[in-house]
């Protein structure tokens, strides 16, 4: 296993909290919504020779108390996020005309921390930055499935999954969508047919990804001895980002086609599991009951799958069993109708499209009343006791 990736499993042990993230005015109104996931490739020196480490921002990055939605002309909205042992990303917001932008993207390091710089012959903090990586229409979110990459000096930053926002007006993202050039497909450009797509990000240059399309909404269901305990109504596709041989980052992503997938799984009092799979590719989703408040939710999600023949490590397992996502009163189902992005680890997403589902207490094969997400992201945002 490269070293990369094993400075990026090192920091699962602190991956807790969701990797979508707001920033406040003093009144509480929140002016910066964002939900993304970053990958890094840092080049330093040892004593012996130079290395690559690459890394990705983790689940547990926190809002930094410099961040800031500005004052009028005195200042602009700032996003801080901090990580790690010292490390910061920053994205620096400004508006002109109709349109707000990322002026300028800055990422400190430090290079004295071990566990991503092992045997770092340098130490101390390191600075790069970027002008004007991202683009939008005021009003509107902007929105980058595909991967975007920035080149600083000895470090390639790359964003992808991204939704936000920055002067938001009441508070939620807007409804209209400003799409990145990288998601824009020509009109001569083939949609791909088959459902599996992997693609070779190079640290540096390299065309961007194209999307699939969104993968097809399935029925899934599970018996258990008082009849079903689970109902699922969702469109399901596969997220990788992985290591290849030659160093390079690879993405891999498959859509579940429902036909083709089959579905098993069992529930008791407290607890119910839906196994889905799909050519050989597995995913596993782990509900539980919260009694007291009388609600079940998603607790977790374990995936495994073989990468493409390039992949240093081509068997490929992940497990999150520290989530609270897909939440609903029993006797209710959970119902989002946009994309949503389960983070099982900072190297897998589960996207659930379309999904509506319910756990428990369901009469025949029939939803109870709908607990629908509020945001973009849905549950993502939704305090548990909502």
């Amino acid at each position: 296993m490269a070293r990369g990736l094993l400075a990026a499993a090192a920091l699962l042990g602190f991956l807790q909290a969701s990797s979508s993230f707001e920033v406040k005015d003093s009144s509480g109104k929140v002016c910066i919504l964002a939900d993304l996931t970053v990958a890094f490739s840092v080049e330093y020196k040892t004593n012996v020779q130079k290395e690559f480490v690459h890394f990705f921002l983790p689940q547990n990055a926190s809002v930094d108390s410099q961040s800031s939605c500005g004052k009028d002309n005195a200042s602009h909205p700032i996003l801080v996020l901090d990580f790690g042992g010292g490390h910061s990303l920053s994205l620096n917001f400004s508006e002109s005309a109709d349109k707000y932008q990322v002026e300028e993207l800055v990422f400190h390091y430090n290079l004295s921390d071990a566990t991503l710089f092992p045997n770092s012959s340098t130490g101390g903090m390191k600075t790069v930055s970027h002008k004007s990586i991202i683009q939008a229409h005021m009003g509107t979110q902007y929105r980058c499935i595909n991967s975007k990459h920035i080149n600083m000096k000895n470090v390639n930053v790359t964003f992808s999954n991204v939704t936000l926002e920055a002067y938001l007006t009441n508070g939620t993202l807007s409804v209209n969508k400003t799409e990145c050039a990288e998601d824009r497909v020509s009109t001569t450009t083939m949609v791909p047919t088959t459902p599996k797509q992997t693609t070779s990000q190079s640290p540096t240059t390299g065309p961007a990804p194209t999307s699939p399309p969104n993968p097809t909404v399935g029925k899934y269901n599970v018996t258990g001895p008082n009849g079903t305990c689970v109902l699922a109504y969702m469109g399901l596709q596969l997220n990788i980002t992985y290591q290849q041989k030659d160093e390079k980052m690879g993405l891999d992503l498959l859509n579940f086609v429902p036909h083709n997938t089959t579905s098993s799984g069992r529930c008791d009092n407290t607890s119910a599991l839906l196994n889905l799979t799909f050519e050989k590719t597995r995913v596993i989703f782990q509900f539980a009951l919260n009694a007291t408040a009388e609600k079940f939710f998603l607790q977790g999600v374990s995936v495994s799958t073989t990468l493409p023949s390039e992949a240093k490590n081509p068997k490929f397992e992940a497990t999150n069993n520290s989530m609270s996502e897909l939440r609903a009163s029993v006797g209710n189902s959970y119902k989002c109708s946009s994309e949503e992005n389960l983070q099982v680890t900072d190297q897998a997403l589960v996207n659930v499209f379309n999904v509506q589902v319910q756990i428990f207490k369901i009469d025949g094969d029939k939803f109870g009343p709908e607990h629908s997400g509020i945001l973009s992201r849905c549950s993502s945002y939704l305090p548990f006791g909502n």
